[in-house]
């Protein structure tokens, strides 16, 4: 058994990501932010659908063509349809920010 808030290093240079389950139809990962985002001309464009679930801290997602941010906050989950633009435009810098990531087609 693992424990999904465990093993976090305190000072991470880059997002922390790790695959929890894998099997051919479904994709899930731990990832962990601080302050991490995505650069200002990078856009994730994926094959697969997604379900993002913040399970600590706080994030801010932008999709393309959209002005308004969304904002998530601990417990709020979100479905990203495969080829729907997006970037994580802002993580908390102080806090860990834990997402849970599914993947699926």
């Amino acid at each position: 058994m693992k424990n999904i808030f465990a093993d976090i290093p305190e000072n991470l240079k880059d997002e922390l990501i790790e695959t929890v389950l894998q099997t051919p139809s479904i994709h899930v990962e731990r990832i962990v932010s601080q302050g991490h985002h995505s650069p200002h001309d990078f856009w994730y464009d994926q094959n697969e659908n997604e379900l993002v679930i913040l399970l600590q801290g706080s994030a801010r997602l932008c999709f393309e063509g959209k002005e308004e941010l969304v904002v998530l906050h601990p417990g709020d989950y979100l479905r990203i349809d495969r080829h729907q633009r997006h970037r994580v435009e802002w993580t908390d810098p102080e806090h860990e920010t834990v997402w849970l990531a599914v993947y699926y087609k």
